[in-house]
């Protein structure tokens, strides 16, 4: 360890004196007044880009197990990154939670809740570190690291600013004044005293005790150009004084998380459980091999492709929670829970590997999902979707709301037997456009047997209930030598165009005597 700098140098360091000893810190974040086994999770994208399916898989697992254990779940935004940060991200990352449902904390004992609004915070428990000499200014420009790591590849080194390669890690004060009167501004570094010979073991709650070389490199801890912390340093900070007990994130933070264990223990702080959940994977069609779901190939990597296709959000939630908490379908289909929030997740039980995203899979959640729900509901859910992502299926709509209601209605009398075939709002008015006579089209590669057709017309009376209705094809078949089935399949393409449809006669009641006879008429004469 380095002697530690001085109250006034720390100052000039820093650009200005530090607002909070630790100890205030302490008094100002306190520890959260919480049932015992509560878990405290938070949410922290950064926002350079959409909401990834991954992003919302963390989310997921973040505000399931506070939920279930009576604690505290936060959306804390990492926007310390402002080379890459995207205009709207955060509107998008909060309209994208607040539509599935994860509502989270917003305590205003912890906030602030972006990154770079807690600059104090950095500052002050930065400005603990010099005084300790566990971290120092480091004055290295873009050009002197480039060199360092030409020298280390040459070499065969490991890249980085560590050891030998660390040049500023013990100036003297004198030098450290130079360089500052000079008016440079440095970094503000790590002094690591890690060994990689050594192993650290790191305690994750779904891979167990995992070892590590330990870090031996400087990291970057507070940046020179905006004076705002690194990932690594923020993290630190903020996950002690939100008080988060456990964090959830991708395993591709594995190769950090020796780093992060070894910061907490610095600074003597409880280490938070981390959870490092598997990557969300899809079967690559052209080499048919499993890989990561890209957001630069794959439309379903972005959040935002679900809600404007009209995936209802529950179904996509109780798809993701079936990847992470073992066991959950089975225990829905025997009727022991109705949705993800009565089932616990246990933390030991989170897929370790590459979890697939099946999209047949999803689409049996919606339809499941979907036949769940009262049709007025049903109604609402295609119309809301409509309104926002379709006008003319919206106009459509809204010229015969009773319409839409009435052919949504068809074969959900009997709850035994509801129908299935509905996946999306969008796919569901697709499913249902051939009511409508500019949608409609006809098949024109059917052969009509048009002989029954025109007997249909000739006794057709839509107030006919449902048993004299099939009486009168029974006859038509009898008459005309065919089975009753081709009489019903010639009728249903017909009406149609489709040769697979729910119930015939509810689809007739629906369209209306009119509609029926000219249909019927058409397929005769066309």
């Amino acid at each position: 360890m380095r002697n530690g700098l001085s109250k006034d140098l720390i100052v000039r360091v820093l650009g200005a004196e530090p607002k909070y000893t630790l100890a205030e810190l302490e008094e100002k974040y306190p520890l959260r007044d919480l049932p015992d086994g509560a878990f405290v999770t938070r949410f922290a994208p950064s926002p350079t880009g959409y909401m990834h399916i991954g992003g919302l898989y963390q989310a997921l697992v973040d505000c399931k197990l506070a939920q279930q254990t009576g604690g505290v779940f936060m959306l804390r935004i990492e926007d310390t990154d402002t080379k890459r940060e995207v205009a709207d991200a955060v509107k998008i990352i909060e309209d994208s939670m607040h539509r599935f449902g994860l509502q989270y904390n917003k305590d205003e004992k912890y906030a602030p809740y972006y990154q770079s609004k807690r600059k104090d915070i950095y500052h002050s428990v930065a400005a603990d570190l010099l005084a300790r000499g566990l971290a120092y200014p480091c004055f290295l420009t873009a050009e002197d690291m480039e060199k360092i790591r030409e020298n280390q590849k040459a070499a065969g080194f490991a890249t980085g600013i560590y050891g030998e390669f660390a040049r500023d890690r013990n100036l003297t004060e004198e030098e450290i004044i130079a360089h500052l009167d000079n008016g440079e501004v440095p970094t503000i570094r790590l002094y690591s005293m890690g060994n990689p010979e050594n192993r650290i073991f790191c305690k994750d709650a779904v891979r167990g005790s995992i070892g590590f070389p330990e870090n031996n490199e400087d990291i970057v801890l507070i940046k020179s150009n905006d004076g705002l912390p690194t990932y690594h340093f923020a993290h630190l900070c903020d996950d002690h004084f939100m008080r988060t007990t456990h964090v959830v994130r991708g395993e591709e933070w594995l190769p950090s998380f020796p780093l992060h264990v070894q910061l907490f223990r610095m600074m003597g702080w409880q280490t938070p459980m981390y959870i490092h959940t598997s990557t969300i994977d899809k079967i690559d069609s052209e080499t048919g091999k499993q890989r990561k779901l890209s957001k630069r190939h794959d439309p379903e990597a972005n959040v935002a492709f679900f809600l404007a296709d009209g995936w209802p959000t529950e179904a996509v939630l109780e798809y993701l929670g079936n990847i992470a908490a073992s066991g959950y379908e089975e225990a829905k289909m025997k009727g022991q829970v109705k949705s993800i929030w009565e089932y616990e997740m246990r933390p030991k039980k989170i897929s370790m590997s590459g979890a697939l995203f099946d999209m047949k899979k999803l689409e049996w959640w919606a339809k499941e999902f979907i036949a769940s729900l009262p049709v007025d509901e049903l109604v609402k859910r295609v119309r809301d979707w409509a309104d926002e992502y379709d006008a003319v299926w919206a106009a459509r709509i809204a010229d015969k709301p009773e319409y839409l209601k009435n052919i949504l209605a068809i074969e959900r009398d009997n709850p035994k037997r509801i129908r299935k075939d509905f996946i999306t709002w969008k796919q569901t008015l697709q499913e249902v456009a051939y009511f409508w006579d500019d949608l409609f089209v006809p098949n024109t590669e059917y052969v009509y047997n048009k002989d029954v057709l025109s007997a249909f017309l000739e006794t057709f009376n839509v107030s006919d209930d449902k048993d004299t209705w099939w009486n009168k094809i029974v006859a038509i078949a009898t008459e005309k030598g065919v089975k009753n089935g081709d009489v019903a399949m010639n009728l249903r393409v017909a009406l149609t165009g489709r040769t697979n449809t729910p119930d015939l006669y509810s689809i007739m009641h629906v369209m209306g005597e009119e509609k029926v006879i000219e249909r019927i008429k058409g397929a005769i004469n066309g």
